[in-house]
C-alpha cells in the first residue's frame, strides 16, 4: 500500500470558513476523511498543515523513505518561497503541486509558482478535487 502525505501551507487551516466563494465550505478534516475512505485499500493518507514555512520544509525533508509522494498546496508560499523550492529539489520524494483555485485566474502576483519547475506536476482550479487528482497522479 502506498503512503502519501497531503501537505498544506498557510491559511489552509481556514478551509471551509475563508473565502467560501473561492474555496468552498467543506473543511479539510471532512475532505481528508472522504479521501481516506475512497482510497482505503490503495493509499494510506497522512495530513499535515502549517502556517510556518520551516515546518513545511521539515515535513518535506522527513518524507524521504516514509512517503511515496506528497500532494502539496503551499498556499501563499507558492509565489515567494525559494526555501520550499530548494527543499523539494533536495529530496527524491515526488511532489505534486496543487491549488484549489486556478492561480492563473487570480491576481497577477499569484501567476508565478516558485514550486512548479521542481514539482512532478501541478494541478489547479478543480476545487478540493485537485487533491484527489494529485493522488491519482502519484498512483500512476
Amino acid at each position: 500500500m502506498k503512503k502519501i502525505l497531503i501537505l498544506n501551507g498557510p491559511n489552509l487551516n481556514l478551509q471551509g470558513k475563508r473565502d467560501t466563494n473561492i474555496y468552498g465550505t467543506t473543511t479539510f478534516e471532512e475532505y481528508i476523511e472522504e479521501l481516506s475512505i475512497r482510497y482505503a485499500n490503495k493509499v494510506e493518507i497522512a495530513y499535515m498543515q502549517s502556517n510556518i514555512e520551516g515546518e513545511l520544509i521539515n515535513a518535506i525533508h522527513q518524507s524521504v523513505g516514509k512517503y511515496d509522494g506528497i500532494v502539496f498546496n503551499a498556499g501563499g508560499y507558492t509565489h515567494t518561497s525559494v526555501a520550499l523550492r530548494d527543499a523539494i529539489s533536495a529530496v527524491a520524494t515526488p511532489v505534486i503541486e496543487v491549488h484549489i483555485s486556478s492561480i492563473l485566474a487570480r491576481e497577477e502576483f499569484r501567476h508565478i509558482s516558485m514550486l512548479a519547475p521542481v514539482a512532478k506536476g501541478s494541478i489547479m482550479g478543480f476545487g478540493l478535487d485537485s487533491y484527489r487528482l494529485g493522488i491519482e497522479a502519484l498512483l500512476d
